[in-house]
């Protein structure tokens, strides 16, 4: 009889968080994975410091207890992504060994807050991860020296931007890296590393600035390339592979649609991130394929941790788009295991 009335106990407790404005029934799906029915979602709703309201999903752990204590893992990526993507698998994989984890749309994007639409911002995105971390350690169902956070392709960079600045995050696993700040200002492979190129690129930037400003709107970069150039790069036919086919395509995608604003990376250019990756003290792992363009982009930053508690696991044959959402290729033993190390 005790036993029953603490199930139904922490049933109610639970539901009385749910009826809160920051926890509620999950509503449409339209997530464009496997979904495990076994793993319950809720809609979660928190708020950034710059008082933009950010919307996630909740994943709980299958038989989730309210009374008990859980880790958790705020998720975010890739670049241009909604969580009904790539975060959302991330996070369902999570709860699915036992973690609760947030996957989240970032500021500006998807069903996230901001009045300008399609826009990124170093200082604004890398607070939307501990933002994430805010309402995660504010759960009484949440042990707060117990948090982590998944960062995949250019919100990889933007999770260790958070990490070095937030010391509430005590893991962190960034999964096909970007640091979109070096590609925004050099170009892939550092092919356009020159003041002079940056210094044409900015012009054009800041004539579209007027322009827009004129308009009242914002033109549009255009997403993933559509229709695909027969000579297009391998990466950008993963991409359109990805982003603009059923496999991951989703209305609420910057990718799969209209693009970032026109004008939006210029704010990379004067606001470099990962300054201080030296000072993450924290647990990291850096996952890339052993053939994805990004590679680089990982190792050169794995270079620059210190400690005996940072990894790089380099995945045999893998493409960057691959870690999206390859089952075969994501090693998710190695991520839970490694959670389960360092967020004990």
């Amino acid at each position: 009889m005790f036993k029953i009335l603490a199930a139904v106990t922490a049933v109610l407790s639970f539901a009385g968080m749910a009826m809160a404005a920051d926890i509620e029934d999950f509503g449409e799906d339209t997530r464009v994975f496997k979904i495990y029915p076994e793993i319950t979602v809720k809609k979660a709703h928190f708020h950034n410091r710059y008082g933009i309201d950010l919307t996630g999903d909740l994943y709980l752990p299958k038989d989730f207890d309210a009374a008990k204590k859980y880790a958790g893992i705020a998720v975010a990526g890739p670049f241009g992504a909604v969580k009904e993507q790539v975060s959302g698998l991330y996070a369902q994989e999570m709860a699915k060994n036992g973690f609760v984890a947030v996957a989240f749309d970032p500021s500006f994007t998807g069903e996230s807050g901001g009045n300008v639409r399609s826009l990124p911002s170093p200082e604004i995105n890398t607070d939307d991860f501990s933002a994430a971390v805010d309402f995660l350690v504010t759960r009484e169902f949440i042990d707060p020296e117990r948090v982590g956070i998944i960062g995949v392709c250019g919100w990889g960079g933007i999770g260790l931007n958070a990490a070095a600045a937030d010391t509430r995050i005590k893991a962190s696993v960034i999964s096909t890296m970007y640091d979109m700040s070096r590609v925004s200002r050099n170009g892939y492979f550092d092919a356009s590393d020159s003041e002079d190129v940056r210094y044409q690129t900015k012009k054009t930037i800041n004539e579209q600035r007027t322009k827009d400003y004129v308009s009242g709107t914002y033109a549009k970069a255009g997403g993933v390339v559509d229709p695909l150039p027969e000579d297009a790069p391998q990466f950008v036919k993963d991409y359109y592979a990805y982003y603009k086919t059923p496999r991951g395509y989703h209305k609420n995608s910057v990718n799969s649609n209209e693009g970032w604003n026109l004008s939006a990376m210029i704010t990379m250019f004067n606001m470099p991130m990962l300054a201080f990756a030296e000072e993450i003290r924290s647990a990291v792992l850096i996952i890339h394929g052993e053939k994805a363009h990004s590679r680089y982009l990982g190792e050169d930053t794995f270079k620059r941790l210190k400690g005996g508690n940072k990894e790089l696991m380099i995945i045999p044959g893998a493409s960057h788009c691959d870690l999206y959402d390859n089952m075969e290729a994501i090693p998710f033993a190695k991520i839970v295991s490694f959670f389960n190390e360092y967020l004990k």
